[in-house]
Formats: C-alpha cells, structure tokens, sequence
C-alpha cells in the first residue's frame, strides 16, 4: 500500500513539475518576442481613430527589475502619450486627419481641457477632425465640439444641461444605526466631515460649490461658444431649458452638423480623405500610433533633461504605485532626478486629492532639497487640492488649468464609534488600564473630551504648518493663506486670482517654463517615478499574457469602470490613518 502511495506521489509531482514547465516555457517565449513585437506601420493617407476609454492618468508608468530583464517596460497608454503622439501626427505626412466616434472618456475636467486645446493646434495645421456617436454625454460632447464636423446618431440623444454636485449627509443614519462618526477638524470649508454633523448643506459649502461650478462651467462654455460659434449666453439657454437633447433640436441650434448613421459618418471620411466610396479607409488606434512615436525624444540628440515627475492619486506612505503616491517612489524620484547633472530642471505633474499630512511632509522637504539643485515647477492636472497643494506649493512657479480643483487648505480626522451600536446588539465592553491614557482611542467607548482635545491639537498644529508652507511658499502672510484657506476648493482660474497658482496653462507650458529657469533649449524629457516589479507580478502584469490581469482589471471589467471607482474610493477610505489632508469630497462632473 506504501509502495503505492510513493509511486502515485511521484507521479503527481511530475504532472505538477510538468505543468508549471510548460507556463514557464511560454513565458519565456512572449519575453523573448517581446523586443521583436510589431509596431504599428503607419500608412500614406490614414487617420487616427481617438479612442480614449482606456485612458485615465496621466502617467502609465516605467518598471524595471532586477533580477529579470524581460519584465522591464515603459508604458506608453497615459493621457501625456495621447497628447504627444497628437502633436506627432500634427506633422505627420501620412496623417490627414482625426476621428472620435462614441466618444467615452473616463478623463478628468482639466485633462478634457488639455485635450481640447491640442485638438486645436492640431486643426491648424490644415488636418480635419470629424466626431460622431450614437449618444453624448455633456463631457463627450465638450471634447468632440472641437470638430470641424460633428455627426448624430437620428435617435441619438445629447446631454447639455449645465453642472451638478450632490451630496449626502448621514447624520441621521448615524442616530439610528448606532454607529457615529467623531469629527475633529479646522476649516468651516472642509465638507467632508459635513455629511456626518448635518442633514443638511451648509451656507460655506454651498457658497464654495456654486463658486467653483460656476467658474469651471464658464470655462466650458467659452470654448464650444468658440468652437461652433455660438454666443455663450445662447448656450446657458440651452443648457437651462434642455433644447438640445434630440438630434433635430441640437442640429437646430447649431451644436451639430449632421444627423446620421456610422456609415454615412465613415462616407464622409473617405469624401474627406478622396478616395473611393468602397475604398477601406486607413485608420490607427492612438495608442498604437503613441507606441510608434515613442523614440522620438532619443533621436533627438538633446544631452539635457526636462525630468518630469507625476504625483497622481491619494497620497500615501510607503513605496506608492501608479494609483497612489507613495512618498519612498516620489522621494527616490525627485532625489535621482536632482542629482543627476543632465537634469536641468524639474516638472512636478500633480494631479491628487491630498491624503496622509505626514507623507505630504516628507515629500514637501524633498522637493525643498531639490530646488537647492535644480528649479521646480508645477503643472497641475485634474485635482490639486489639500495635500496635492500641499506638496506644490513651494515650486518655483505653478501652472493650473482652468477646471483644475485646487486648494482645500484644511485638516480634519474622522473617527467611527461603535459605542451605541454595541449596547444595540448586546456588546459590552471593559478596560483595564495602567496609564489615564494607554488605551489609546476605543471604537467601544465613548471618545472622552480630553481625547478630543489631543486630537484637536494635532489637527491645529498640522493646520498650522500646512498654512506656514504656503505662505512660504506663495510670498503670502499666514493670515492671508487662512482666509483662502479653511478647507475651501477653487478652480484653477480663481486659484490664479486669489495667488494660489501663477498662470493658466498646461504640462508643455510648465515644462517650457522650467527649461527657461534651467537655462536650455534644446532639451528631452524623462519621467519619474520608476517602479520595481518582481516575480510575484509576473503572472498579474506580463504584457499579452491571456490571463495577465491584476485583481483590480478583473473587477474593474466585471463591474464596470465606474463602479469599481467607488469601491476602491471606499476600501481606500477605510484605510486611512493618522491626520489627513485630503479633498473634503470626490467630485466627478459630467
């Protein structure tokens, strides 16, 4: 019977052995083609299809390893590769045009903004760009009005209606379920603890919302007012009395062109380009055409450097990822990059809610030794608010998009008690203690006012040295920081008037701007930060694998991209620790 047993194990181990050989094998296959894929071959007379849904950061990253050269990549799917490529194929010979069809963009405000204004630049070159799609979302339409001609579906649907933010309060949830929330806070802007004092908005809050809706959808207006050359106050009426939402009565009021069907839509592309009614159009994908520029910058024979380093989403400690900025990668970067002597000068791209006060201190030091080296400019994205601005407010000189969301200059902890709920279900809960304080803080027991104020203290220090940094940084007195401050958001135009931010402009704008204080004109640009990938993200990350996705593709497929926004918004949420300066609220405007 043991004979047996030995004899079925060895056989099961080499059917293991032989199982993982095999994946092994054809991993080292795709890693060995990997270096000879094919790049896309561009063809006389083509088009470029924009195809962004895929698309939402800035920065898709560089990773490298160690111990295995093959998991070496830089990704070329963020939105700056979209914008390059778009000024590649503004010279491009075999470019004639752009096309947007069903247009669904997860971009932010000001990256739509960015967007918009090279697909201007790119029209003046002579090149066409035409839109079309079988709905339009108020964010899709924005984009596509820069077309020349913009195409609907007969039984399309458009949405033009103005700006909205909604809020929730939970005041009331809290009283019933048990489960309160204790809030420690500076700032009477800072809503995001609001939802759990009230049930209803405060006069502060809806002051700030209005203001900076207000400001962001004027910023909307003036350029498809521009574009399809409507009078602005036409617009609001529009927008105010919902007269453009069919085919007929947008095509009436001139925000589109032409109502039809995708084949019609594709006829006049071939009328465009001059070929034939039956003839294939030549089309290439964004991303693809991004891939086949990609060199560009190294065959340009420039030795100086313009390094460009991202800080994109919340900000956290630890080493940080594409999704997060963790102050380990964001310190090595601006370190490497200060110190190397072909860098001549540093962009910092922020684009962040804020997150961790003591990680946005460490890297607001480092860019303090960095500008001992090199000059530091920003250039603000989607979102600089809290400890986004924290860390961009000593740059030598910041540049903001109109729509960006910037300031919230504010602090606040937020702490859940169990206390009520656990009498509700029958817990109980006793301590037993050697100190007034060892316990620390108890989801179990009241939070006792001697608590409350430690932790205030902590708030008002942070407070405090977040407000110095500013006026530090902007030549302003801490009394006019704080009365900017106090948690308040603005848009990125207020945030010029009020000195929070120096000019309107974007990414090429800042980079322009540092190369002159780095004192060069002929320059690349290299990004930061550089992430390690190891052997355990060979199965989650290798490029072309079928079953190469991570947990988060998986479920962001499954439920739906939005969807999944929400959850990680929440899990993120839950994670937090110690003090916060982050946005009072996640605004997605559509």
């Amino acid at each position: 019977m043991q004979f047996l047993k030995n004899v079925l194990s060895t056989i099961v181990g080499l059917f293991m052995f032989c199982v993982i050989m095999f994946f092994v094998l054809i991993i080292i296959g795709i890693a060995a083609g990997g270096g000879d894929k094919d790049v896309v071959q561009v063809k006389e007379n083509s088009v470029i299809e924009l195809d962004i849904s895929k698309v939402s950061q800035d920065y898709a990253g560089i990773f490298y390893s160690d111990e295995f050269a093959f998991l070496n990549e830089e990704r070329t799917d963020g939105f700056t590769d979209v914008l390059k490529a778009i000024d590649a194929a503004k010279k491009d010979d075999k470019i004639k045009g752009i096309t947007i069809t069903n247009s669904y963009s997860m971009l932010g405000m000001a990256q739509n903004k960015a967007l918009r204004d090279r697909l201007v630049e790119f029209k003046k070159s002579g090149k066409f760009i035409v839109a079309y799609s079988d709905t339009y979302t108020q964010a899709d339409y924005y984009l596509s009005s820069v077309a020349d001609t913009i195409y609907m579906n007969p039984v399309a649907e458009l949405e033009f209606k103005g700006l909205s933010s909604e809020v929730m309060f939970f005041k009331d949830l809290q009283e019933k379920t048990g489960i309160k929330m204790e809030v420690i806070r500076h700032g009477k802007f800072k809503a995001a603890v609001e939802p759990y004092l009230s049930n209803e908005m405060s006069p502060e809050n809806r002051e700030q919302l209005t203001t900076l809706l207000n400001s962001m959808w004027n910023s909307v207006v003036t350029d498809i007012a521009e574009s399809r050359k409507i009078p602005a106050d036409s617009l609001n009426s529009i927008a105010n009395n919902l007269s453009a939402r069919t085919p007929e009565m947008a095509k009436e009021r001139g925000l589109v062109d032409k109502i039809g069907y995708i084949d019609q839509f594709h006829d006049g592309i071939r009328k465009a380009l001059k070929i034939k009614k039956d003839e294939e159009i030549n089309t290439v994908d964004i991303l693809d055409y991004a891939e086949a520029n990609k060199f560009s910058d190294l065959l340009s024979g420039a030795d100086d450097v313009i390094a460009v380093v991202y800080a994109q989403g919340e900000i956290t400690g630890g080493e940080g990822g594409i999704n997060n900025i963790g102050e380990i990668a964001m310190r090595e970067a601006l370190k490497t990059a200060a110190d190397d002597e072909n860098v001549k000068a540093i962009v910092l791209r922020v684009d962040s809610p804020g997150g961790s006060a003591l990680a946005s201190e460490l890297i607001w030091r480092d860019i303090e030794l960095a500008k001992k080296k090199k000059p530091v400019v920003v250039s603000m994205g989607n979102l600089a608010a809290s400890g986004g601005y924290y860390i961009s407010c000593n740059a030598n000189r910041i540049f903001t998009e109109p729509t960006t969301i910037t300031g919230s200059i504010g602090v606040f902890g937020v702490l859940p008690n169990f206390t009520q709920l656990s009498k509700n279900i029958g817990i109980h809960t006793e301590q037993v203690n050697t100190h007034k304080h060892s316990s620390g803080y108890s989801l179990f027991t009241p939070l006792e006012e001697d608590t409350r104020e430690v932790i205030q203290q902590s708030v008002e220090s942070v407070y405090d040295t977040f407000i110095t940094r500013v006026a530090n940084g902007r030549k302003m007195t801490k009394e006019q920081v704080d009365a900017m401050g106090q948690g308040r958001v603005w848009s990125g135009t207020d945030a010029v008037k009020i000195g929070l931010a120096d000019e309107l402009g974007g990414l090429d704008d800042a980079i322009a701007y540092a190369a002159k204080l780095g004192k060069t004109t002929s320059y690349t640009t290299k990004n930061y930060p550089e992430y390690e990938r190891n052997l355990e993200d060979l199965f989650a990350g290798l490029t072309g694998m079928p079953f190469a996705k991570t947990r988060e593709e998986f479920i962001a497929e499954e439920i739906g991209e939005e969807n999944y926004r929400v959850i990680e918004r929440i899990r993120r949420v839950s994670k937090l620790r110690g003090t916060q300066v982050i946005l009072p609220y996640e605004i997605t405007i559509r």
